[in-house]
């Protein structure tokens, strides 16, 4: 028989306590922040120090459960009534495990079925740092599955539902979410679950069954791959506009105006910062990389000694964590390596020119000049002496690369939008690297590895643009088919003469007995004699073809059988018999 009770724990004495004895029992007295006299017996802690006993605020029931094992769960009830409801509802599942009505399982499950999803929220979310997932997307995580329990009003694991989270996401449809978007909500809320179900906190997945949106269908930014034109004048765009932009007036009666002169410093800083927003846009065509990839790499990731030159992407900022080594093609190694030596001497004229002032300062205030003079040297020799520490970014990404991408491209005159409705954005500088992949002829597997996707149809289906793809000359590079025939005396004649460079023809005796496979019999059934549209052979042209031509339709059926083998005079004319009637 289990019971109800409230547990004891101690606590050190508060400030300005009093103790007194009663009846033989020592007791502390002291006021609360609402300022009421609180009493409380005394216990005697590990250290000898004097302890308050304080009766916890709810009551926790104790019982056998149905492995005959003694548990204490926490009611959460102020109510000795209520707990003892609680009591019995745990005694009766205790029972059913025992007479095999619920297993053990089942019995774990129910203990988390009134808990706040809050709490295993948090729980889940933990498990996903010590799984070693992206700060990021534990963020997002996070958001997405708040949301949903408060758009659903899920607030315990037993009101999950599917049939609620599928009309949830159908009103997030009409309201016009995008389908990856409401698929990475579902991706959340059935990765919990997934964990709920190994953790014994739920028996089945209740929203595995919830379908995925159909990407395809429902796509509402189509990107497209640039052409090879158009990215040789977004590279010119972006690095001159900086400076343009500064030079031409954009306000007042002279908008539209170009400035006469700009300070040698000011030029040379928008100079510097065109050509650092062209290497992006290169580095992001010759490489694949996203954006958040490229924002995160740092000098010592990059390696432009090696033959081949490559840049080494840590695990943790890439998408699929693997760390993978990129190799980086001659003249964008070249180019980078000609960066980072002038961003060195910036980043060494600024440390210097920080060195100064504040030598200056502390020159000033103790009044010894001679001194500073010879201690900023020291700074200027020491400075001059590093170079980039290896944590250094290589570029700064801003935030606002799009909307400096926008412009660029109105800078250089090409279509944000094209007439299919397809756009340019930063990541479609991505898919411009996956079209040119193959646009070179580079092998599909070849091309994933470039991408790093977990599957060839991905590069090729979405990362490749098949309007850049040379279509027209790779079909032009198909075999030349003449309806003529003509071919077919061409390499006869070649064949006879021994110049067709072909192995020898097998045996005649192999053709004749393959010849009765293709001749046409009485009924002419074993022949279609068919043209483009499936129509038979007029009559009218068999009339027309000579007695003596060898390319009609039969010596080419033989022709292309891989025979070889000439008709006689009589089943030509049994077949042209059998055509006329």
């Amino acid at each position: 028989m289990g019971t109800v009770y409230r547990p004891t724990f101690s606590k050190p004495l508060p400030a300005g306590a009093e103790v007194f004895t009663r009846q033989g029992e020592r007791f502390a007295r002291w006021k609360d922040r609402a300022g009421k006299t609180r009493t409380a017996p005394l216990t005697t802690g590990r250290d000898g120090a004097d302890r308050l006993l304080v009766e916890a605020r709810t009551f926790v029931a104790k019982y056998r459960d149905g492995a005959g094992i003694v548990r204490t769960t926490a009611t959460g009830c102020r109510d000795e009534t209520a707990a003892r409801r609680v009591l019995a509802d745990l005694e009766r599942r205790a029972e059913l495990v025992k007479a095999g009505v619920m297993t053990a399982g089942e019995d774990s499950v129910a203990d988390h079925q009134g808990i706040p999803l809050d709490s295993h929220f948090r729980d889940y979310l933990d498990h996903q740092e010590v799984a070693g997932v992206s700060p990021a997307r534990i963020k997002d995580t996070r958001y997405q599955l708040g949301r949903i329990a408060r758009d659903c009003g899920f607030r315990t694991l037993r009101d999950l539902d599917a049939g609620t989270f599928e009309r949830w996401l159908t009103r997030c449809k009409n309201d016009g979410m995008a389908a990856g978007t409401r698929n990475r909500y579902r991706e959340s809320l059935v990765g919990f679950t997934n964990w709920c179900v190994a953790a014994g906190r739920l028996l089945v997945n209740p929203v595995a069954n919830v379908p995925l949106a159909d990407v395809k269908t429902e796509r509402k930014r189509l990107r497209r791959a640039m052409s090879e034109g158009e990215l040789c004048r977004l590279l010119d765009a972006a690095r001159r506009r900086p400076l343009v932009d500064m030079m031409t007036v954009r306000r007042g009666t002279k908008k539209g105006e170009a400035v006469a002169e700009l300070r040698d410093d000011t030029r040379r800083r928008l100079e510097r910062l065109g050509y650092e927003r062209a290497l992006i846009y290169k580095t992001y065509l010759l490489t694949g990389l996203r954006k958040s990839e490229l924002a995160s790499l740092t000098v010592g990731q990059l390696d432009l000694d090696a033959d081949p030159p490559f840049l080494t992407l840590d695990a943790a900022d890439e998408k699929n964590r693997q760390g993978n080594s990129l190799p980086l093609r001659a003249d964008l190694a070249a180019e980078l390596r000609e960066w980072l030596v002038s961003k060195a001497v910036t980043y060494q004229d600024a440390a210097r020119k920080a060195l100064t002032v504040k030598l200056d300062s502390e020159a000033v205030q103790a009044g010894k000049r001679g001194r500073r003079d010879s201690v900023r040297r020291q700074g200027q020799a020491c400075q001059q002496a590093t170079g980039l520490p290896p944590d250094a970014p290589v570029f700064t990404v801003p935030t606002g690369l799009l909307r400096i991408l926008n412009r660029d491209l109105a800078f250089a005159g090409i279509p944000k939008v094209d007439e299919r409705g397809r756009t340019v954005d930063v990541h479609a500088l991505r898919h411009s690297f996956g079209t040119h992949l193959s646009r070179a002829g580079v092998p599909p597997r070849t091309a994933q590895a470039a991408m790093r996707h977990s599957s060839v149809d991905l590069t090729m289906n979405v990362y490749t643009d098949p309007r850049l793809l040379d279509v027209s000359g790779a079909i032009n590079r198909l075999p030349h088919l003449p309806l003529d025939g003509s071919l077919l005396v061409e390499r006869r004649s070649e064949a006879a003469t021994g110049t067709d460079g072909k192995p020898d023809s097998p045996p005649q005796t192999t053709g004749r007995k393959l010849v009765p496979k293709l001749v046409p019999t009485a009924d002419v059934s074993g022949v279609s004699g068919s043209f483009p549209g499936n129509s038979p052979v007029d009559a009218r042209d068999v009339r027309n073809a000579k007695s003596t031509e060898k390319t009609s339709v039969f010596p080419m059926l033989s022709e292309v059988g891989g025979i070889g083998v000439e008709p006689t005079t009589s089943t030509m004319s049994t077949w042209r018999s059998n055509q006329l009637s």
